[in-house]
């Protein structure tokens, strides 16, 4: 059913920012207007909508719904033209704002049917809508990463069981599953040694040895919203220089956390995180940014890293993930979600972060 008040947000914003309608086509973000997953392939999906309030879904027949979702359906067949059927409630002329993730093919058609039409990008209204997560999303976020808690202390117990990377995360399905959590968020990352070193490592078939490290990235989609989390752990026992960087990497994390309230930079906090690791003289190793948003989808608008100057908000959910990575050698990244709260913000992962060494 139509959510009133996100449509409401969602038009205040057209009209902040000189949009008279907007089609929206992404299946995330009509799932946050209309609590219905419609996933329809290379097949046109598009919810439009009006300054004035006027709504239209514009969907396949080959996918049905029969329940009141709170907006008109108009259903076309593969033999007919969908923007046809979309065109008959553009306004012409005028400006519309379209989804970032329409596919060029159906937003050329359109032009070429309607030259007149004045076309932006549009999909700001709805990523700035989601940002600020409700009361309802930020209980639903509390209970995905409670799970991934949970999931994380099961992951540790099948690497010492001696697995694969992969096998890790096949493994890691079932367990999710027993938590009511049907998908990962994304391909779980387990990461052995060398591997670890390399940020966004790909899961293969290496098994552990004694004296190496590994990275455990896990997320899973609980009741429609994403969890995520990384832990580093260390088999055998650790070198001074592994101590030493996840020290750093641990002090990084906190920092970037405490600088996380209202009115901070998301720029601020990535400096806050990147200014621990720069100063224990590992700057260059820390590759990539702090965080990202998070929500329906694992990563959303906008990032946390210190090209982005906008303000944190009450209500907005993210990572905070600092790493160091040292090729050939091993890699530390701790990670915790936060939800900002009026003076500050809530860490939704309760997972130790204290260095853990696993005995082989």
């Amino acid at each position: 059913m139509m959510n009133k008040q996100r449509l409401n947000t969602i038009i205040g914003k057209m009209e902040q920012k000189g949009l008279d309608q907007v089609v929206i086509t992404s299946p995330e973000s009509i799932f946050y207007l209309l609590g219905e997953w419609i996933h329809p392939g290379e097949r046109m999906l598009a919810l439009y909508i009006h300054k004035t309030g006027k709504t239209k879904l514009v969907l396949n027949a080959l996918f049905p719904i029969e329940k009141d979702l709170g907006v008109p359906i108009e259903f076309y067949n593969d033999t007919e033209d969908p923007i046809e059927y979309l065109m008959k409630d553009v306004e012409d002329k005028v400006v519309m704002g379209i989804d970032k993730e329409w596919a060029s093919h159906f937003l050329i058609r359109l032009m070429k049917k309607m030259p007149d039409l004045k076309i932006e990008i549009g999909s700001s209204v709805v990523d700035e809508a989601r940002m600020i997560k409700d009361e309802e999303e930020r209980e639903l976020m509390r209970k995905a990463s409670a799970i991934n808690d949970k999931v994380m202390a099961e992951a540790i117990e099948i690497v010492k069981s001696g697995c694969s990377e992969l096998e890790v995360g096949k493994r890691l399905a079932d367990v999710y599953a027993k938590y009511d959590t049907p998908a990962f968020s994304f391909d779980p990352l387990i990461c052995y040694g060398k591997g670890a070193a390399e940020p966004h490592h790909s899961s293969d078939e290496t098994k552990w040895s004694n004296n190496q490290c590994v990275i455990v990235d896990i997320g899973g989609v609980t009741d429609n919203y994403a969890s995520d989390m990384t832990r580093s752990f260390f088999i055998g026992e650790p070198n001074e220089e592994y101590k030493k960087i996840y020290a750093l990497v641990k002090k990084a994390n906190e920092a970037g956390i405490q600088a996380v309230k209202p009115g901070a930079k998301f720029s601020d906090i990535d400096k806050a995180a990147r200014k621990v690791i720069e100063d224990g003289g590992y700057g260059p190793y820390f590759t990539h940014r702090t965080g990202h948003n998070i929500g329906i989808s694992c990563h959303e608008a906008p990032d946390v890293s210190m090209t982005n100057d906008m303000e944190v908000q009450e209500g907005m959910a993210f990572s905070i993930e600092p790493g160091i990575y040292l090729s050939g050698k091993y890699g530390v990244r701790i990670e915790d979600l936060v939800l900002v709260t009026k003076d500050g913000c809530e860490v939704l992962n309760k997972y130790p972060k204290d260095l853990t060494i696993v005995k082989a």
